[in-house]
């Protein structure tokens, strides 16, 4: 399959670099509003750079993979979808869920795939405990928790023409660093009813919010709780906690740190090694193979006609419920959230 990248800063390295690890796939073309980073990529993986997008998605292709800031996904997803091609996007597949939609309805409309980049979904251990969980064997949902705590210097923010923008980023810690997480607990505990929230700017001088929580109450009447920020120095693992009447698996990083069932039984057993000092290149070599399995699993979808691990309809969920955060942080109230667009993948 042909690819082509639509973005030319750090996620869009990664996503070349998964690419050039998958057999059968080539880089053919690269677009980047940024044209001298754009060429740069191109060069180092061989590919045709372009600074127009038009130019670009007239390049003989037969997908790309967006990684440009956040709120120009839809739009061009929308372009691309309309040349025939499928879409790969990087999380998260836009900043409302208005331009989602209509991302989805042209999608349809051209009949192409979408996938979204929520590649945790496809790491082991968190593989195996959403397994674990739809066989039923932790029993009734009761509780789920996330927190991200995450701390970023200032210049994370001034360095960039776009994070810390509602304009381009969307939102703040929740949308751009806790997507990931809000997805798992989507993923793993179902569908969310009615959320409440509060958010604040706490230490960056941003648009955007740094610090943010929120109390959930699923559609299977569990409860849950989401805590997003970059203001905790110097910063912590994040961690995932699901209960059920028969017992609680804790997640942190992407391992299984733990996992105990009141029968005593095993519950899941982690497959990975883990490395909570692990040094910022063995983190970059981590991630690549991460988003190789999410771009492998997109390519399978495409040629056997299936359903990617996150397909379009699942990944609005997340801009959906950020959404409702965000809503709710602003009224001071709870906000119900829709039942449209159910996933087509439990």
């Amino acid at each position: 399959m042909r690819v082509g990248i639509i973005g030319g800063g750090g996620i869009s390295e990664t996503h070349a670099h998964a690419v050039q690890a998958i057999a059968g796939l080539t880089i053919e073309a690269v677009y980047g509003a940024n044209a001298d980073r754009a060429a740069a990529l191109a060069g180092e993986v061989g590919a045709t750079a372009y600074a127009d997008l038009d130019r670009f998605l007239a390049h003989k292709l037969d997908m790309v993979i967006i990684g440009s800031p956040s709120a120009l996904h839809a739009d061009q997803g929308i372009a691309a979808a309309r040349r025939g091609l499928h879409l790969l996007i990087e999380k998260p597949i836009d900043v409302t869920t208005e331009k989602v939609d209509a991302l989805l309805e042209a999608a349809d409309q051209a009949g192409v795939k979408v996938g979204v980049c929520f590649q945790d979904r496809l790491q082991p251990d968190i593989h195996a405990t959403k397994t674990f969980i739809d066989q039923g064997r932790l029993g009734t949902p009761v509780l789920a928790s996330g927190r991200v705590k995450w701390y970023r210097a200032p210049e994370y923010y001034s360095g960039s023409r776009w994070r810390g923008k509602f304009a381009l980023d969307g939102g703040g810690a929740m949308m751009n660093q806790a997507i990931h997480t809000v997805d798992l607990l989507l993923w793993l505990f179902g569908p969310v009813a009615r959320v409440y929230a509060h958010t604040a700017t706490r230490v960056h001088q941003i648009e955007v919010e740094d610090t943010a929580v929120a109390t959930l109450e699923f559609a299977s009447g569990a409860l849950g709780s989401m805590e997003a920020t970059t203001s905790v120095y110097p910063g912590f693992s994040r961690r995932v906690e699901v209960t059920g009447r028969e017992g609680t698996i804790v997640i942190e990083h992407d391992r299984v740190v733990s996992s105990d069932l009141r029968s005593g039984e095993p519950g899941v057993v982690s497959t990975s090694a883990g490395d909570a000092n692990a040094s910022a290149s063995s983190a970059k070599v981590s991630d690549t193979r991460a988003h190789q399995r999410i771009i492998r699993d997109f390519v399978q979808a495409v040629e056997t006609g299936g359903t990617p691990i996150c397909d379009g309809p699942d990944g609005r969920r997340s801009v959906e419920l950020i959404e409702g955060m965000y809503a709710s942080a602003r009224s001071g109230q709870p906000v119900t959230l829709s039942a449209r667009r159910q996933p087509s993948r439990a």
